[in-house]
């Protein structure tokens, strides 16, 4: 995740970890929006089973989920979401070893200010298939 923040021009400003608890990742989401980030971005626990704990964190903090979920592969479990104007991403495992997933694609809007919509995210359906 660093290496494409970093190759986009910007950096991670803080990395905090937390067990699979969701009462746990809900206080850290409170703790980065209450340190001014312009975005904050949550891995681990985003694939479809009911146990993961973290899209319902996210959403828990106070996140409008634009779109659990992408017309993408690689990063088809990547969460967009807003609190109080604050991007907030759900990555996928992916992310960390697909050389281009839907984070690759979305990030560079975001850090541009672009806000993301669920319309942008079902055109990332329109096309073909990449790298299948």
């Amino acid at each position: 995740v660093r290496r494409i923040v970093e190759r986009l021009g910007s950096e991670i400003a803080e990395q905090r970890f937390a067990p699979d608890d969701r009462h746990t990742i809900v206080k850290e989401i409170h703790y980065l929006l209450a340190q001014g980030y312009d975005m904050i971005v949550v891995t681990g626990g985003m694939s479809v089973d009911p146990d993961d704990r973290t899209p319902a964190a996210i959403k828990e903090a106070g996140a409008e989920v634009v779109s659990y979920g992408t017309p993408m592969l690689p990063g088809s479990m990547l969460l967009v979401g807003y609190i109080d104007g604050v991007p907030i991403m759900g990555l996928p495992g992916c992310v960390m070893h697909d050389p281009y997933t839907s984070f690759d694609v979305l990030l560079p809007r975001v850090l541009a200010g672009d806000i993301i919509t669920k319309e942008d995210i079902v055109q990332m359906g329109y096309g073909g298939l990449y790298n299948c």
